[in-house]
């Protein structure tokens, strides 16, 4: 992380900020600002309570993301969907446990580290950037995934763990053998980690496995302090830990990337054993609801529906969920009447959670441009034939009242046959004008 972090400093994309700030609201507060009118990565060099600097919005925009793996941003979803066949058996790339060259590690506190308050009914500081590895206690095989852990003390986080992840499942299996669940949480891994620990990977995939090929390199790994896991050698920053059995204490409520609180509830209990980190370590923040936050959810599931609707259906060229991921919109290369109803239709067993609606346009419309995708629906679309309403039909797993059940489905492609009646008009000439030489820099 703290390479591509210099990288970014190299020319010109990191905004690095001297002036102290608060972590309790005020961090997060100018951390929107910034991301809302610039949008470079920011480092508060000078955050009250903790002698860390605090990094944050570095893997924020499609271009990072794509740049992080070595392909175009156009070509990410297409790229992004072999990522799970990548982690399969006899992979070129390994996390291999390093024989040398490990960074030196010191021993903190948790409250040595900036204990961020985010929103403003947030129940307390709350670790949102934190990366969990763990193993399945009957196969060995390893996780990473995402899970917001609040603060409660320097021995104790509470964890939300959501129905069906991986991480979860791991638990409850300790759980039923009355044993605790070991873990890490990674602040600032290597760069891959990030893109692989939002990934849809199948259950029996490693993360790690896949974060290497990602890498093109072996992922030098060391072994943990407290517990029996090895976690990658060049990450800023581990809380290690245990998950307890059958104890579930109150969590929340906390500001979510939806946009609306989740209330206090039950949640899973981390004791904290130790936390590690370099001596000059760089802690990753991430604000909820931003775009280094949703991008990474967008694209895994862009990805996802991407690989599955290929598997069963001709002329799918690309996917993206904008502006938020439960809006998927399909750009496609119709091949006969009816071929948009039928991936519109696709869309709904390919991704059960996230599609509550479905937009399906054709190759000249951007569907990473929300204007476009909106032009294709006002212009080619008739809501009387072209919208498809299916009720009563769950998504989004966290909806205890079903405020998100439901489906739209719409049809903006071109009516099939009058391909010709809806060409797009150009401006000749308009990819080669040069702002400068008209009206200077």
């Amino acid at each position: 992380m703290r390479n591509y972090m210099n990288i970014l400093r190299s020319r010109g994309d990191l905004i690095e900020i001297d002036r102290p700030v608060d972590p309790t609201h005020e961090l997060a507060a100018v951390t929107k600002a910034i991301q809302d009118k610039i949008g470079k990565a920011i480092l508060f060099k000078n955050v009250k309570g903790s002698r860390l600097p605090v990094l944050t919005h570095i893997y924020g925009t499609r271009a990072r993301l794509a740049e992080l793996i070595g392909i175009d941003p156009a070509h990410f979803c297409k790229e992004w969907s072999n990522l799970a066949t990548l982690g399969a058996g006899g992979t070129a790339y390994q996390p291999r446990r390093a024989q040398q060259g490990i960074p030196e590690q010191v021993d903190l506190k948790l409250s040595d580290l900036p204990l961020i308050t985010y929103s403003e009914l947030d129940a307390g500081p709350y670790f949102t950037s934190a990366m969990f590895i763990a193993k399945d206690p009957d196969t060995g095989v390893g996780n990473l995934s995402f899970h917001r852990s609040m603060y409660v003390s320097d021995q104790e986080l509470r964890c939300r763990l959501a129905p069906k992840h991986h991480l979860t499942l791991y638990h409850e299996i300790a759980e039923k053998r009355g044993e605790p669940l070991e873990a890490a949480m990674l602040i600032g891994p290597p760069s891959t980690l990030f893109l692989s620990a939002a990934a849809p990977l199948p259950y029996d995939v490693d993360e790690l496995d896949v974060a290497a090929q990602l890498a093109r390199r072996d992922i030098p790994m060391r072994p943990c302090k407290y517990i029996d896991l090895d976690v990658p050698a060049d990450t800023e920053i581990v809380i290690e830990g245990r998950f307890l059995p059958n104890v579930r204490r109150p969590e929340g409520p906390f500001g979510e990337f939806m946009g609306y609180y989740t209330p206090e509830g039950p949640n899973a209990v981390f004791e904290v054993l130790g936390v590690t980190a370099r001596p000059d370590a760089i802690f990753h923040s991430i604000l909820c609801g931003s775009p280094e936050e949703v991008l990474a959810l967008d694209l895994s599931i862009s990805a996802n529906i991407y690989q599955r609707l290929n598997a069963a259906l001709p002329g799918i060229l690309d996917v993206a969920c904008q502006p938020f991921v439960s809006h998927a919109v399909i750009q496609i290369d119709p091949k006969y009447e009816g071929h948009a109803r039928q991936v519109m239709l696709a869309v709904i067993g390919a991704e059960p959670t996230w599609a509550k609606v479905v937009t399906v346009v054709n190759r000249d419309v951007d569907i990473h441009d929300m204007n476009d995708v909106m032009w294709a629906i006002l212009t080619r679309s008739r809501p009387d034939k072209d919208s498809l309403i299916i009720p009563d039909t769950p998504s989004f797993y966290r909806d205890e009242q079903r405020d998100h059940w439901g489906r739209l489905l719409i049809d903006a492609t071109i009516p099939f046959g009058r391909e010709k009646e809806f060409e797009r008009k150009r401006l000749k000439g308009l990819e080669h004008i040069k702002l400068e030489d008209w009206i200077g820099r």
